[in-house]
């Protein structure tokens, strides 16, 4: 066994000694592209969600130079037609991009793999160590064996991502292996590749077509097999005995083809071992570049940023992002790549008219779960732009004139926000006057744990604060009239007992009634302290 050639199963065998969600699934869909156009198989997801666990699991189950029956036993791969067709028996040549980049400078990099890669082969097989080029000695290893490779690449992104000055290089190496009508089907039976980004677009198409690419925006069948689904995480949970409502608020939220609970296996299992429900973002680079997209100058980013935190989604144009981490021409490249990066997750929907529709779809974006949303809540106050920082202040502002239940106060902020930018473009119902709501009181997500539309046995309370742990901060109950009275609001929220809904809560509650009288387009608000 080797480094990069035939790196054996000891990888896999390591994730099977703790604890693993069966994912061994991808294997059958993997060897039903050997031998095929389809065989040069991309995927794409945010850190953390296990493409090097299946990398590894790959390489385990082709690897050659090892028996790895035992390991797959009991696992849903061991029931597909195909697994004893394709179990050990190719030589697999395992390059980590990560790792490699840890070893090298850039500049280096593509002869240290040619180097390391021709060495272990000529070790081998002696015939190897004759051939030119890198490809000849692929070339010449497969006529002397009859067996071609199962190429895996982990983090295969790695140097676009970190070094882009080599990119140039990089993809020419690429190139070579992938893109060569003549050498690339004498080479490989299969090709598997994991990163963070769909591949670099070379103008409006990939770099390297051949591949067949399944982002977290297209996933198509490969949508289960990389992170958790809702029914692995119930299972974990009851296994654990831990909570799953917890566990799905704090770190659900990504819809990823026809998967709308997806979640990042990482953070279940952190939580899992710890039995704390909590961001474990911070213990991952990633959590790091959030500061620097947020503050980009591409406009109208920051107005959406603001959207986002308030709760909402907002429409982003995906097509026309570039896949790097450089090339950004609007907003919604910038944003795309959030989504690239797992702080934002992607749907699309259908928008048109009718019963059947006409087959629009438009995308949407939101922040996925509690876990993400506080990472974002972290840098909110720390934004460069003028217009997030006004934004906050305002904020700050209405949160205090609430608490001292200044009512003439809290009505004119929340009309200001109306009169911004931030504001629906049409403002005709209670929904939207909840939008202007959520982002005049924007700066309180730090502060509280926010619900919409809270059930209270009599009715449904439009929005509840609830201060976070260890605060002295009052509850506030907040409900909103359109074309009526902000004391009717009070009424309603006293008849129908809402406060019941926060009976466990040991704190001062306060009653906020909000009123937009059309007429005259004006805001009124009523505040009272609930007495139990």
């Amino acid at each position: 066994m080797g480094t990069y050639l035939n790196p054996g199963n000891s990888g896999f065998k390591e994730k099977l000694n703790t604890e693993y969600v069966d994912k061994t699934g991808l294997i059958g869909l993997i060897n039903r592209t050997v031998e095929t156009n389809n065989k040069l198989t991309c995927i794409s997801r945010p850190r953390r969600f296990g493409k090097s666990y299946a990398a590894q699991m790959l390489c385990a189950y082709y690897d050659k130079t090892c028996d790895s029956h035992e390991l797959f036993a009991g696992f849903e791969i061991a029931k597909d037609q195909t697994y004893e067709k394709y179990i050990g028996k190719y030589d697999v040549i395992y390059l980590d991009m990560t790792n490699l980049l840890g070893k090298v400078t850039p500049e280096d990099l593509i002869p240290y793999i040619i180097k390391k890669v021709s060495e272990e082969l000529g070790s081998i097989y002696p015939v190897a160590a004759a051939a030119g080029s890198f490809d000849e000695v692929l070339v010449r290893t497969v006529d002397h064996t009859g067996n071609k490779f199962i190429m895996i690449i982990d983090e295969w992104d790695a140097p676009i991502r970190e070094t882009p000055e080599i990119e140039r290089d990089y993809l020419k190496f690429l190139r070579m292996l992938f893109k060569s009508s003549g050498t690339t089907p004498k080479i490989f039976a299969a090709a598997y590749m994991t990163g963070i980004l769909p591949i670099k677009k070379d103008g409006s198409q990939s770099a390297i077509s051949d591949f067949r690419e399944y982002s977290v925006l297209d996933p198509l069948d490969f949508a289960k097999y990389v992170g958790f689904t809702e029914e692995e995480v119930r299972g974990q949970c009851e296994k654990h005995h831990k909570s799953f409502v917890s566990m799905k608020r704090w770190y659900d939220g990504y819809t990823v083809g026809n998967f709308r609970s997806i979640y990042n296996p990482y953070s279940v299992m952190q939580a899992l071992g710890s039995g704390r429900y909590k961001s474990y973002w911070k213990k991952t680079s990633a959590a790091e570049t959030l500061m620097t997209y947020i503050d980009m100058d591409q406009d109208g980013l920051q107005d959406d940023i603001a959207r986002l935190v308030a709760g909402e989604s907002i429409i982003v144009d995906t097509d026309f992002y570039q896949n790097d981490v450089e090339t950004f021409t609007c907003k919604d490249d910038v944003l795309t790549l959030l989504i690239h990066l797992g702080y934002l997750t992607y749907e699309e929907v259908d928008d048109s008219y009718g019963d059947e529709g006409d087959g629009l779809l438009t995308g949407l974006a939101r922040i996925p779960n509690e876990e993400v949303r506080s990472e974002f809540e972290k840098i909110l106050r720390k934004a460069k732009h003028k217009s997030l920082i006004q934004l906050v202040k305002r904020s700050d502002q209405l949160l205090k004139d609430t608490i001292a239940g200044n009512c003439e106060a809290v009505a004119k902020a929340i009309q200001d926000v109306h009169e911004s930018q931030y504001a629906p473009t049409w403002y005709n119902n209670e929904q939207s006057l909840r939008y202007v709501v959520k982002m005049a009181y924007i700066s309180s997500v730090d502060q509280y744990g926010k619900v919409e539309e809270l059930p209270t046995g009599h009715g449904i309370a439009d929005v509840v604060f609830v201060p976070k742990r260890h605060s002295s901060l009052p509850a506030m109950i907040v409900e909103l009239k359109w074309d009526k009275s902000s004391e009717g609001a009070i009424r309603q929220i006293r008849e129908n007992n809402y406060p019941k809904a926060l009976e466990q809560f040991e704190g001062e509650i306060l009653l906020v009634g909000v009123n937009y009288n059309e007429a005259i387009k004006q805001h009124t608000c009523m505040i009272e302290k609930y007495r139990k």
